[in-house]
């Protein structure tokens, strides 16, 4: 298969016998010195109940051991898994996306429908079909589903209901807007209309760009659904649960927020003011968010994260960036 992608996108891999033109769904998969979670994940695509026609695009992102390429690449050669295997050869989150998603339209020239699970889920067995069912229903361009949390530690649990964990929508329905691709369907029609690279490279290792990726789309006209009945369940290590990573994450989810609202206010009069004045007046009332909170989930936690991302909005303003994803092994 002569795909003529860029030379920072090598395909190490592809099932034999593999009918590219008969392919209706992508499912894109990054990974990043997971290998043993990595199958986890493919074993539950491979158990989809489904009757589509799909093929999965594993984009290894660690260029030297490799280690998420040698344990995926048996399933591929044997025609376990049908798809192709790629080394995304620039690191970062962005980076692996987009040359999966660019490989996908070159690959598959049929597909109508990419979704994209992360190397630490598992997707449920009716993940593909209840999430494409849901496009084709609504009639959107985009869909989101629940990353639920599985946590390391039974005692951790608790951690459920944190906004780190917790989705953003519990009801099956058009939303307005949705924030993540760990659980995510795009459109192929997206994908033709949008520029590349999809993802914004300033979010290649703090993490976001796909919420800037899903909130310019919203711009120009494309719209989302979210389903509740297409889960999938995020391993959580009991690093997730400290103190300094949950307050890293809510900085970053505040730094996010402005970057992305600056974005879009760009063509506004005075929007660049417009979004300073909004990031000081959330920053001053989060205090009493944070009280609130506290008094109706008891979580001093939760609480704090209000005054976090409160904090991190006003911090994107002189330029600071959490990237989390820099240092992988302390994500």
């Amino acid at each position: 298969m002569n795909l003529d992608l860029p030379e920072n996108i090598s395909v190490v891999a592809q099932s034999p016998g593999l009918k590219p033109e008969t392919i209706d769904v992508v499912v894109t998969l990054p990974t990043f010195k997971r290998p043993e979670h990595l199958l986890k994940t493919l074993a539950s695509l491979k158990a989809q109940v489904t009757t589509r026609r799909f093929a999965v695009i594993v984009m290894e992102n660690e260029t030297e051991k490799r280690e998420g390429a040698e344990a995926a690449k048996p399933l591929f050669e044997s025609g376990e898994l049908p798809g192709l295997l790629i080394i995304a050869h620039d690191r970062g989150n962005c980076n692996a996306y987009n040359a999966g998603w660019l490989t996908a339209l070159k690959a598959f020239p049929n597909f109508s429908s990419l979704l994209v699970i992360d190397d630490d889920e598992i997707a449920d067995p009716t993940w593909l079909e209840n999430m494409c069912t849901t496009r084709e229903s609504y009639g959107v361009d985009f869909v989101g589903g629940p990353q639920l949390p599985v946590f390391a530690k039974p005692e951790h649990t608790k951690w459920s209901t944190h906004p780190v964990f917790s989705p953003h929508h519990t009801r099956t329905g058009r939303v307005p807007i949705i924030y993540s691709s760990g659980n995510l369907l795009v459109g192929r029609n997206v994908l033709e209309a949008m520029p590349f690279p999809f993802l914004d490279l300033a979010f290649n290792f703090m993490g976001g760009g796909d919420s800037d990726l899903i909130s310019r789309s919203v711009v120009n006209g494309f719209t989302i659904a979210w389903c509740a009945e297409a889960p999938v369940y995020e391993t959580i290590p009991a690093r997730r649960v400290e103190a300094d990573w949950i307050r890293a994450r809510a900085l970053r989810n505040g730094v996010i927020s402005t970057l992305i609202e600056k974005r879009k206010r760009g063509g506004e009069p005075f929007g660049g003011a417009k979004t300073v004045l909004k990031s000081l007046a959330l920053l001053a009332v989060s205090p009493l968010r944070a009280v609130i909170k506290v008094i109706q989930t008891g979580s001093l936690s939760i609480g704090a994260y209000q005054i976090y991302v409160g904090v991190g909005r006003v911090l994107a303003e002189f330029g600071y960036a959490n990237e989390q994803y820099r240092q992988p092994e302390k994500n």
